[in-house]
C-alpha cells in the first residue's frame, strides 16, 4: 500500500506531504482543485511519461517520493531482485526528480533505475483507472492473462508443463530448419568443430602448464650458463687458490673477535660479519650440490619446447591463454553434441521435432479446454456482478479462436466481448462507447480480477463519471468491496462513492501571494458531514442537506 506521499514543486502545488491508510480513500473538491494533480504525481511515481509541463513556475525542478509497504505482496520481488534492490523492512521508497532539462532522476530504495525498470517495478505497486484509461483490463493482449489467472489452479500446472514442451519442440525444429535450409554449410561447421574439438582434447592442456614449462626451458637451454655461473660461484669463495671469498670473511673475522668486548658497537660488527660468514658456507655447499647434480638432458628439452611450441599455436587460433582455450573448447564441445544430436541425422532430427510438437500440441488442446471451462464460469461471475450494477440485460462472453501456429501460451487467443442491449450484437469490450457503461463493466471485472492481481494500491480517477441514483450507489458498494482486500484511493464527484471511505481528503484550490496553491486536508466526522452535503445540493448548505450527508454516512457505516 501507498504509505506516504511527497511532492515539491509539482504542478500548481509547491510542497505537499500525506499520509494514506489501508481500505478506501476518498478525495474530493471542487473541479481544478488538484484531485487529479495528486493522482499524476502517484502515476509518475509509479512509471508514468514525465513532462517539463510538471514543474512549477519559477523553479528548476519537480520532486516526488512515496513510500510503499509490499508486506503482501510478493509479486514485486522478482523485479526488485533484477535490478539489485533490496527491500528495507518491507517497504519501497521511490523519488523521481523532473528537471527543467528533460532529466529524469529515479531511485528506488536509493538504487538509480531508468524509466524502464520504474514502470517494471510500479506496474506491481499501482494500478490506475481513469475516464478513458482502463489498463489492461481493455487490452486485449492481456485478456488471456487475466483468464488464466481467474483458473490459475486449472491451468496453471498444465501451462507450466505446456511451455517446457513447446520449448522442446521448438528446439528440435529450430535445429531441424537451420540441417535444412543449408546442410553443406551445416556440414563444413560439422567438420570444423570436430577437427578443433579434436585438436584441443588431444592437446590435454592444463591450467599452469605454460609458465612451469617456460621456467622449465629456461634452465635446460641455458644449461651451460648456469653450470659455469655455479662452479665460478663456488670457486670464488671455497676454491684452491689463496684468498678465496670465504677465507676473506674467516680473518676478517678473527680480526674483529680481539676487540669485540671492547665497545658493543664491536661486538654488532662483529656478529654481523660472524653471521655472514656462515650463510656464505651454506651458499657454498648449496652451489657445489647443484652443480654436482646438474644433468643436461637434451630429450627433455625438445619435448619441453615442443609443447611450448604446442601451446602457442594454441593461443595464435582459440585464446589469448590456456584458460580462453578451455573456455572456448567447452563451448565448442557443447555445439558439437547439439548439432550431432547424439548421432541423429537429418530424419531423425524430423521425427525428434514431430514428436515433441505432438506432445506440445496436446497440452495445448488440454489448455483449450481448461480455458473454455474458465470462460464459463467467469462470464457467470461477471454477470453477477453486473447485475449489481444494474447491467442485469448486459451479456459478457469470451472469445477463444485458435492461432495459426502454436505460441508460448498456447494455441489460443482471447478477447473479452459484451452485449450491453438485447438485440445487439456483441462488440470486443475495448470498444464500448458508453463512458459510464464501460466504468460498470470495469469494476466487475476489477471486482473479480483485483484480489489476486497483486497490485499494492488501486487508485479510481473518476470512474463514476456518467452515473447517478442506484447506480452510482451500486458502484460505491464495487470500489468498497475491493478495498477489502486492496487500499483503493479514489477521485470522485458522487456523494455515495465518498460515503463509503474509511478516509476522506478534501483537496482545495487557494491563491497565496498571487500564486494558486493547492492544500489537502483530512476531514474529521463533521467537516466530512459538511463536504457531503455540498455534494448534495451544491455550495448552500441546509440542515436538510446535512440531515442527508448523516443518513449516508449511516448507511455506509451499517
Amino acid at each position: 500500500m501507498l504509505q506516504e506521499l511527497s511532492i515539491k514543486d509539482f504542478a500548481i502545488i509547491p510542497t505537499l506531504d500525506l499520509s494514506f491508510e489501508n481500505g478506501m480513500t476518498v478525495l474530493t473538491g471542487e473541479t481544478g482543485a488538484g484531485k487529479s494533480i495528486i493522482i499524476d504525481a502517484v502515476g509518475l511515481l509509479a512509471g508514468g511519461r514525465s513532462s517539463v509541463d510538471y514543474i512549477r513556475e519559477g523553479t528548476k525542478k519537480a520532486t516526488l517520493q512515496g513510500l510503499f509497504s509490499v508486506e503482501t505482496n510478493a509479486n514485486v520481488l522478482p523485479a526488485l531482485e533484477e535490478y539489485g534492490i533490496e527491500l528495507d523492512d518491507n517497504q519501497v521508497l521511490i523519488s523521481r526528480e523532473i528537471h527543467r532539462s528533460g532529466r529524469n532522476v529515479i531511485r528506488i530504495n536509493g538504487v538509480m533505475v531508468n524509466g524502464a525498470g520504474l514502470r517494471k517495478i510500479g506496474q506491481y505497486l499501482v494500478d490506475i483507472h481513469g475516464q478513458n484509461e482502463h489498463q489492461e483490463l481493455m487490452k486485449v493482449d492481456r485478456h488471456e492473462y487475466l483468464l488464466d489467472q481467474f483458473a490459475q489452479k486449472e491451468v496453471g500446472p498444465v501451462l507450466k508443463k505446456y511451455q517446457s514442451a513447446y520449448s522442446e519442440y521448438r528446439k528440435y525444429f529450430k535445429l531441424y530448419q537451420q540441417r535444412r535450409a543449408d546442410e553443406q554449410a551445416f556440414a563444413q561447421r560439422l567438420d570444423m568443430l570436430n577437427f578443433q574439438v579434436n585438436e584441443l582434447q588431444e592437446a590435454h592442456l592444463i591450467v599452469g602448464e605454460e609458465e612451469q614449462l617456460n621456467h622449465e626451458y629456461q634452465e635446460l637451454s641455458n644449461f651451460q650458463d648456469v653450470l659455469e655461473a655455479l662452479s665460478t660461484a663456488y670457486e670464488v669463495l671455497a676454491g684452491d687458490w689463496e684468498g678465496n671469498g670465504l677465507d676473506v670473511v674467516s680473518r676478517s673475522v678473527d680480526t674483529l673477535e680481539r676487540i669485540e668486548e671492547l665497545s658493543p658497537r664491536y661486538q654488532k660488527l662483529t656478529e654481523t660479519v660472524r653471521g655472514a660468514y656462515f650463510e656464505l658456507q651454506e651458499a657454498t655447499s648449496e652451489a657445489l650440490s647443484i652443480r654436482d647434480n646438474l644433468e643436461f638432458d637434451a630429450e627433455r628439452l625438445t619435448e619441453v619446447t615442443d609443447r611450448l611450441n604446442l601451446i602457442n599455436t594454441l593461443e595464435n587460433k582459440y585464446g589469448t591463454d590456456i584458460s580462453e582455450i578451455l573456455k572456448y573448447q567447452a563451448t565448442i564441445e557443447a555445439e558439437l553434441a547439439e548439432m550431432t544430436g547424439n548421432g541423429l541425422q537429418l530424419s531423425d532430427l524430423k521425427e525428434q521435432a514431430i514428436a515433441a510438437k505432438k506432445n506440445a500440441q496436446q497440452l495445448a488442446d488440454q489448455l483449450t479446454n481448461l480455458r473454455q471451462a474458465a470462460s464459463v464460469k467467469l462470464a457467470t461471475a461477471i454477470h453477477q456482478q453486473l447485475a449489481d450494477l444494474y447491467m442485469e440485460k448486459a451479456v459478457f462472453s469470451v472469445h477463444l479462436t485458435a492461432t495459426k501456429n502454436l505460441q508460448v501460451r498456447g494455441q489460443d487467443q482471447i478477447e473479452f466481448y459484451i452485449q450491453t442491449n438485447p438485440g445487439e450484437s456483441a462488440k470486443p469490450l475495448a470498444k464500448i462507447a458508453s463512458g459510464g457503461e464501460l466504468s460498470r463493466m470495469m469494476l466487475a471485472m476489477k471486482t473479480i480480477f483485483a484480489r489476486d492481481q497483486g497490485v499494492t494500491s488501486i487508485i479510481f480517477d473518476e470512474v463514476d463519471t456518467g452515473v447517478s441514483g442506484r447506480v452510482a450507489q451500486s458502484i460505491a458498494n464495487k470500489i468498497a468491496k475491493i478495498a477489502s482486500y486492496s487500499q483503493v484511493l479514489t477521485i470522485t464527484h458522487l456523494p455515495q462513492v465518498a460515503a463509503v471511505a474509511d478516509h476522506h481528503l478534501y483537496i482545495e484550490k487557494n491563491i497565496i501571494k498571487q500564486r494558486t496553491v493547492t492544500t489537502v486536508k483530512h476531514l474529521n466526522e463533521n467537516e466530512r458531514i459538511d463536504e457531503l452535503a455540498r455534494m448534495l445540493s451544491g455550495d448552500q448548505l441546509t440542515d436538510a442537506a446535512r440531515a442527508n450527508a448523516r443518513d449516508l454516512l449511516t448507511k455506509a457505516n451499517s
